[in-house]
């Protein structure tokens, strides 16, 4: 059975679950705890640079999410993540690459900040980091006017995407009131029986995300 090394918390972790409840393809759950120098050079193994989620199926090892989902639409049955038309398949891994690079990625350098000591704290970079999320919510707010998914009439490798990085980005700036659009997908996608199985797991291990006020 194919074996999928994670941490509930995890977003980019989130990306690739929803894929796989999406996809109802059967697998083990593995908790990697990085604190823990045995759990942590174990997993070092499977994935250098020490990056969650891994994925491994008999003697394969797949590494980084959004390859991790194109791998999983190579299996049988299922969802379809990227659409086989090559002009629509462009479209959703242009989108899967914005969220990733511009939303996603962005929102952990500021919820990383909080987790720094107080005296390496960057006030200075974070205020840069949340200027740079307002400008790609305000692109993809642009977007989503008059969309159901992010791409096409159909959830793809970019709504994948969106998921867990629209939900961090609303807690670390929120857009209810800024970008509607966006706020009103976020909700859908919360809805989606996927995604809200991923949110119910992780409500246990919620606790461990810091606060605002703990910057």
């Amino acid at each position: 059975m194919m074996k999928f090394y994670f941490h509930p918390l995890s977003s980019y972790c989130w990306k690739v679950l929803i894929a796989l409840y999406e996809k109802g393809v059967a697998f083990e759950p593995i908790v990697v705890n990085l604190g823990d120098p045995a759990e942590c050079a174990s997993f070092t193994k499977l994935s250098p640079m020490r990056k969650m989620p891994a994925i491994v199926q008999g003697d394969e090892i797949v590494n980084e999410s959004s390859i991790q989902i194109e791998w999983l639409d190579s299996l049988a049955g299922g969802a379809e993540f990227i659409p086989a038309d090559s002009k629509q398949a462009l479209e959703v891994r242009y989108w899967d690459r914005f969220l990733d690079l511009y939303v996603h990625n962005v929102m952990q350098r500021i919820v990383g900040e909080r987790l720094r000591p107080a005296d390496k704290r960057d006030a200075y970079g974070v205020s840069e980091s949340k200027a740079q999320l307002r400008i790609a919510l305000d692109v993809f707010e642009k977007h989503m006017a008059g969309r159901a998914f992010v791409c096409g009439g159909a959830f793809s490798l970019a709504d994948c995407s969106a998921a867990p990085a629209l939900f961090y980005a609303n807690k670390v700036l929120p857009f209810e009131t800024t970008h509607p659009h966006t706020f009103s997908y976020l909700r859908r996608l919360q809805q989606r029986a996927s995604f809200a199985r991923v949110l119910e797991e992780a409500k246990p291990y919620a606790h461990l995300f810091p606060s605002e006020q703990a910057a």
